[in-house]
């Protein structure tokens, strides 16, 4: 439903919703560390101490019981086992309080249905644990519940529990920051919490993904990642320095942060406003590391990176760029792959690339018409392929250069090969035959069609041009038809045309 405000007044209810989250925390961090101070007195601690004697024997009790494991989740989850939950999760005992975080890393392997919300309560006492074994072993916990979704999301912001979370990050602690960090990346990926952690989480994970251990790195890859899929959290990242360390991350060894990273910076350079910072990145790195992520050997790192320039190339300073850096080469190499994904992201990119006439001359002295050529003859059922190569002949043919290595290549003979296809739907007959009457408009050109044209492809015409359905696709076909006629070279159609 509509806010009823103007995207300026949604901005500013925003940016204060922010600066009163920070002031929040702030406040919050004051009233722990008095707390903290307070619990380290002397006398605060004998009575502690006194209170725990006093418990001790029921504590006993509650190990024994927690210690009778059962798969089933009407005994794991029944009122008994949540007061003997609480109890060692509040308790001083380091010991008590690790047994009730192996109780939770227990539930969290074998539970098959959402925890109840009064069973999420200790965990928030455990992740304020003073012994970080105890934070990592329920931390771990937690993101298990949080990636099997049998935990509430936002009851996990609710109840504070992002900024104990995010203070493990500062614990030097690999595994601990690896656990902690996936913990945010999940709540990330709920819509309703990225202005939570955007507010606390955005440059403790910055930091994260400067990590030297590859899946700390590769946790606050992804938790980046997430944080980038609406124009508000991407505007906040990118204000808060996010483009170097993403750009950074697309060296890493580890190709799932190379994914996420590439990703991130697919979902920026989707907003034109960001681009002069993305344009900003010294020496081209940015442009030199996306098409060496290009050749990568994991397709879908290769295909991402390849979508990435293809978001940049709308950019014609960013075009200029990347034809100076010679990226025509590296997109011929992917097309010769023959395996879809890389082929068509490669196809995309070129398609976009040959719509800006400056950059003709060099794609056809590239000998990307003959490579064009190749495929469409190689693929011949792949409607993402045809159309775009139909684009790129269309792009290119503009030039009498252009015209001639349409001439000398294969595209004519695929293009007609293309007509004739029985899988092929409509809308990607519009582009061949789009193409095809485009090419007929140079004498050249729609000589040769017309010597090369059989009567087979003038029947499948006929019948396309009386279509009713698809008007443009009739008026294609009518009109090379009408130009074949005028060439008068048109071969003696098959016995049974009406």
């Amino acid at each position: 439903m509509a806010s009823g405000f103007c995207e300026s007044c949604s901005r500013l209810l925003k940016e204060f919703a922010l600066h009163l989250r920070i002031i929040c925390r702030e406040f919050q961090q004051k009233v722990r560390d008095l707390f903290r101070e307070l619990s380290q007195c002397s006398c605060l601690r004998m009575t502690a101490e006194r209170s725990f004697l006093r418990r001790r024997t029921t504590t006993t009790q509650e190990l024994l019981s927690l210690r009778i494991l059962d798969d089933k989740e009407t005994h794991l989850l029944n009122q008994e086992n949540l007061q003997a939950l609480n109890r060692l999760a509040t308790s001083e005992a380091i010991h008590l309080q690790m047994t009730a975080a192996m109780y939770y890393l227990h539930l969290s392997h074998h539970l098959k249905s959402p925890l109840p919300d009064a069973f999420t309560e200790p965990v928030m006492a455990l992740l304020l644990s003073t012994d970080l074994d105890v934070q990592k072993t329920t931390s771990l916990s937690l993101v298990n519940l949080l990636i099997k979704n049998h935990v509430c999301k936002e009851v996990v912001i609710e109840m504070g529990m992002l900024v104990p979370l995010l203070e493990l990050f500062q614990s030097g602690d690999a595994t601990a920051q690896c656990h902690s960090c996936a913990c945010v990346a999940m709540l990330a990926s709920s819509e309703s919490n990225r202005d939570a952690v955007m507010v606390e989480g955005i440059i403790p994970l910055l930091a994260l993904a400067k990590s030297y251990d590859p899946q700390v790195q590769r946790n606050a890859a992804w938790a980046l990642l997430y944080l980038t899929q609406s124009d508000w959290s991407t505007r906040i990242l990118c204000q808060a320095g996010a483009i170097p360390v993403l750009v950074l991350l697309l060296q890493s060894s580890d190709s799932e942060v190379q994914f996420c990273s590439c990703t991130a910076l697919c979902n920026i350079a989707a907003i034109e406003e960001h681009h002069p910072k993305l344009r900003s990145i010294g020496g081209q790195y940015l442009l030199k590391s996306l098409l060496t992520l290009m050749s990568s050997s994991v397709q879908k790192n290769s295909a991402q990176a390849c979508r990435c320039l293809q978001t940049l190339s709308n950019n014609v300073l960013i075009q200029d760029q990347m034809m100076e850096l010679d990226c025509v080469l590296p997109l011929k190499a992917l097309l010769k792959t023959y395996t879809p994904v890389w082929t068509e992201s490669a196809i995309k990119l070129l398609s976009a690339l040959s719509a800006h006439p400056q950059n003709n001359d060099v794609l056809v002295s590239e000998g990307l018409l003959d490579e064009i050529g190749k495929l469409l003859h190689d693929h011949r059922s792949s409607s993402a392929i045809i159309a775009h190569s139909c684009n790129i002949i269309t792009n290119l043919c503009s030039s009498c250069m252009g015209q001639q290595a349409v001439m000398e290549s294969r595209c004519l003979s695929g293009l007609l090969l293309a007509l004739l296809s029985p899988t092929l739907a409509d809308k990607t007959l519009v582009h061949v035959t789009s193409c095809l009457h485009h090419l007929m408009t140079w004498n050249q050109l729609q000589t040769k069609i017309s010597t090369t044209i059989t009567s087979e492809h003038v029947s499948g015409l006929m019948k396309m041009s009386g279509q009713m359905e698809n008007s443009q696709l009739s008026y294609n076909c009518a009109a090379i038809i009408s130009k074949l006629e005028m060439s008068g070279n048109v071969q003696a159609l098959p016995s049974d045309r009406k």
